[in-house]
């Protein structure tokens, strides 16, 4: 502590670079500060530092980091009071630029593992990375305005906001308690036969479309008797809600009455939520795949003749490739590639599907003969979904009735409340003649060996990874579409994304494996190296774990591919 400040003093009224003498470790008090990359000048990136604290000094106890779930709700709680410890002092050191700014990884509703603040589960050790904008005036350094953010600011925000003296115990064991709970019921899903658990007394509608707190009026979740569960809690505590079944459920119900609010709950109760969120209690089994219709995306040689066969124009469906897929082939892909990515859960909205490839009704079946249509309906292939390999629905309709014949559960939102039924929909389904037409057997999906298109990735410091918020992502100047992969929900797992692409293209994609091994392994390397597995030993404090099945929608929306068999 007492060289960096010499330093420092060395260092100012001298020309910026002169800053690059800092990179290095200093001990302080509590924790060791690491000035790990040095802007260019004080317009460019902030530089980047870590805190490190090992655990004798941040005293948190060994059963709130041993075990996954509680390190993760723990990190998740410490970045939050850190982000908010810098936010009051970030800005206060003057100067040009992006001198004096203090960030760190700002965290949303969902509770998600950052490389921003992780906690060794074997030894305790604490790592903290966050940026800092190094003050100058032009291009003139201010190292005394320096030394206040890193002497004075930055131990601040850490003595308050990372050591287990500044956390309130009430606050603490809010977080871990609920920790518990949502592992607890994660846990019993497979048991009790359901993919989905939605709590009596949730609050389900958001704040508005660009917040995601929850709205102040929404109304309170309210199971129907049907199709309510108990669930066991720890310390003998229960539960109740909504648990949605494996199989086929269809969510009905007139407009505005809360259809795609819960769908959308739904899909986000992949991740888990913080207090007071309203959706702590919504869980959904961790494969869940939002499937949607995506004009455009490219697709490389992906069979999806479940879905579509005999083109007009003689094209082989059974290693289909496009760059510009329709409505239907882009959702035919989506649905393969979820299922072959380990998907046992398929979330639906008809709004956001393309018509023809759900349905087909009985008048379009006489007028136009299957024979001379190439879609066979996702409607014929529900039941063969989960009958033959065992992917369940949730599928929010609104418009057809067919879907009535196949689901096994049909709930109808009415106000915002769910009402099960599912007896008075197969009656008048039973009344009708518009049945599915029954297709031929569904045959296992077939995965790809891939590889990279005769690119030089050997060196990844010539692959250049940028995301771009949750739309995209690109290495060099390829651009992978996002958008409309709807469970990527914060930039930093795009970021993520992009480093593991290059990682698969660096070290898997060489042709001579499927991709469901090549993700594998890489995700095998993730559980045992962390973020290094993506990053090598320098690891950026921007990114957020994501699951495989993210993975694989940008590796299939890649169009920097070559299929080799």
């Amino acid at each position: 502590m007492r060289h960096l400040e010499q330093l420092l003093q060395q260092t100012d009224h001298k020309s910026y670079p002169a800053y690059k003498s800092l990179q290095g470790s200093y001990r302080f008090p509590a924790y060791t500060l690491s000035i790990d990359h040095v802007q260019g000048d004080p317009f460019a990136a902030p530089s980047s530092l870590s805190i490190h604290i090992d655990a004798l000094r941040h005293g948190f106890p060994k059963e709130y980091y041993e075990v996954p779930h509680r390190r993760i709700a723990l990190q998740d709680l410490l970045l939050r009071g850190f982000y908010r410890e810098l936010g009051k002092v970030s800005h206060k050191a003057k100067g040009s630029g992006k001198s004096g700014t203090l960030s760190v990884s700002a965290c949303h509703q969902e509770i998600l593992e950052r490389s921003a603040l992780t906690i060794n589960p074997v030894n305790g050790a604490m790592t903290v990375r966050f940026s800092a904008g190094f003050p100058a005036a032009g291009r003139t350094t201010l190292s005394m305005e320096l030394k206040k953010m890193l002497m004075e600011y930055v131990p601040a925000a850490a003595e308050h906001s990372l050591f287990s003296k500044a956390v309130p115990a009430a606050q603490l064991k809010t977080w871990i308690s609920l920790a518990d709970d949502q592992k607890a019921i994660r846990d019993q899903l497979p048991a009790k036969g359901l993919v989905a658990f939605v709590a009596d007394g949730a609050i389900l509608p958001r704040k508005s479309g660009v917040d995601d707190a929850p709205m102040s009026s929404g109304v309170a979740f309210e199971s129907p008797a049907q199709d309510r569960v108990t669930l066991t809690l720890p310390n003998n505590r229960t539960i109740s809600g909504l648990g949605i079944k494996k199989g086929i459920t269809l969510i009905v119900g007139g407009g505005y009455h809360g259809k795609s609010t819960l769908l959308k709950a739904l899909e986000r109760g992949v991740y888990n939520h913080i207090p007071g969120d309203g959706r702590e209690y919504v869980i959904t089994e961790d494969t869940a795949m939002k499937i949607r219709s995506e004009d455009g995306r490219s697709v490389k040689q992906l069979d999806i003749s479940a879905f579509i066969r005999n083109l007009p124009n003689g094209k082989d469906t059974s290693h289909f490739s496009t760059e510009d897929a329709s409505g239907s082939t882009s959702q035919a892909a989506n649905t393969v590639e979820a299922v072959l990515a380990g998907s046992r859960t398929l979330l639906i909205d008809e709004d956001t599907s393309a018509t023809n490839f759900m349905v087909r009704d009985a008048l379009m079946q006489r007028v136009i003969h299957p024979e001379q249509e190439p879609i066979i309906p996702f409607l014929s292939r529900m039941r063969q979904l989960y009958d033959e390999l065992g992917v369940s629905t949730i599928l929010v309709a609104g418009s057809s009735g067919a879907f009535f014949h196949v689901s096994d559960t049909v709930l109808q939102m009415k106000e915002y409340k769910p009402l099960d039924i599912t007896g008075t929909a197969k009656a008048a389904a039973a009344e009708e003649s518009d049945a599915p037409e029954k297709p031929d057997a569904l045959t296992p999906f077939v995965d790809r060996r891939i590889a990279s298109q005769n690119r030089d990735v050997t060196d990844s410091r010539k692959v250049k990874v940028r995301g771009s918020g949750t739309d995209s992502v690109s290495l060099n100047h390829e651009s992978v579409e996002l958008r409309f992969v709807e469970q990527v929900v914060d930039n930093e797992q795009t970021n993520l994304l992009g480093s593991l692409l290059r990682t698969l293209e660096e070290k898997k994609l060489n042709g001579k494996a499927p991709l469901t091994q090549c993700v594998e392994e890489l995700y095998q390397s993730l559980a045992k190296q962390g973020f290094a597995a993506a990053t090598g030993n320098s690891v950026p404090g921007n990114l957020a774990m994501v699951r495989k099945q993210e993975l694989w929608a940008m590796v299939n929306r890649y169009r920097a591919l070559r299929i080799t068999s």
